[in-house]
């Protein structure tokens, strides 16, 4: 779905919400952050990127493809607390995607992704606090602070046990948002994302998108290696309706609160693969062994009970699992020099 067609589905009372203010996307040169950017220019936001183009986290200035004369640009860190100052200031609207995003690179890097996931977001709401307390902010966690799932489907009052550095402190990260809306009224949501695809997703290496590359595999002709017998279930959500939650999140969430986002399909590790196969007409798969690092940190059958961002903001997910690759395939072969 094209960034115009997602327009068309973003509430009036949304999107005017957005003309003419001044928006801050923390990590806009990646994935979420640069597709947030194509919607809110369109949507005639004046928005501001902060990135810091550090390796392997999968910015690219490639993925602001057509708008970067509509936008500002500063490249530059979130740990920099007089810089994250000065850009809030005056600042309307603020997506918080800056951070470490791998759950392994956290096991081999615990203080990094402290600094980044935890310290990022102190850094972040003490500027709001001082400089723009009327201002919204959205932070972006993950499913992985669930944990081993209990039951299904999860909502967001199961229970919270994070098997990985990463998803602890996506945790914390939710925590300060909730007790700066506490006792600062400081107004920001967070949003649990389970595992997200889609055009402007990186593709050089596994670590952060399982979809995106297992796509690259299948266009290159290679073996997909599926982990035991790939009947655990996961909920993959297309970019279109990821960004779509966060634009009425931002404005129509409550303070403090976290939401769940999902697609309400029920994938198969081989539901999934063989979609992709299918879709890209070439490749193969195989089952293999579980190695015993991702063993523990396999959590079971993950599917979102959406029905919390449902009432909140009329937000409902638009695109199936085999549409979304479809658009993606397209993506990345018109555009295959930029990400491989």
């Amino acid at each position: 779905m094209a960034t115009a067609e997602l327009l068309k589905r973003v509430p009036e009372s949304v999107s005017t919400a957005f003309r003419n203010k001044k928006v801050l996307i923390t990590g806009g040169l990646g994935f979420i952050g640069s597709n947030l950017a194509q919607a809110l220019v369109g949507l005639g936001a004046k928005v501001t990127i902060l990135d810091a183009l550090l390796p392997q986290y999968g910015g690219s200035h490639f993925n602001l493809q057509g708008i970067e004369s509509q936008l500002e640009l500063v490249d530059g860190n979130i740990l920099d607390d007089e810089l994250v100052e000065k850009l809030v200031t005056g600042t309307n609207f603020i997506f918080h995607l800056a951070g470490q995003i791998g759950y392994l690179d956290a096991k081999d890097q615990p203080l990094t992704d402290l600094d980044f996931n935890g310290r990022g977001n102190l850094i972040m709401l003490e500027a709001v606090r001082r400089q723009a307390p009327k201002a919204r902010l959205m932070f972006s966690s993950s499913r992985l602070v669930y944990g081993k799932i209990q039951s299904l489907p999860v909502t967001e009052e199961h229970p919270t046990n994070p098997q990985s550095l990463y998803a602890i402190h996506k945790l914390l990260g939710e925590k300060y948002y909730a007790y700066y809306a506490h006792n600062f009224e400081v107004g920001g949501v967070s949003i649990r994302i389970p595992n997200p695809y889609g055009p402007r997703q990186q593709m050089k290496h596994s670590k952060y998108s399982i979809v995106g590359w297992f796509v690259r595999q299948a266009m290159d002709g290679e073996t997909i290696k599926i982990f035991g017998d790939g009947s655990q279930q996961r909920d993959y959500i297309f970019i279109d309706d990821i960004v779509d939650a966060c634009l009425r999140l931002i404005v129509q969430g409550q303070a403090g609160e976290v939401y769940n986002v999902g697609s309400h399909e029920k994938l198969t590790f081989n539901n999934m693969v063989d979609t992709i196969l299918q879709q890209v007409g070439s490749g193969q798969k195989q089952n293999v062994s579980w190695p015993k690092d991702y063993e523990k940190n396999e959590t079971g059958d993950y599917v979102a009970d959406t029905s919390k961002i449902e009432q909140a903001v009329d937000w409902k997910p638009q695109v199936n699992f085999a549409d979304g690759i479809a658009e993606m395939v397209q993506y990345y072969r018109e555009n295959k020099q930029e990400y491989w």
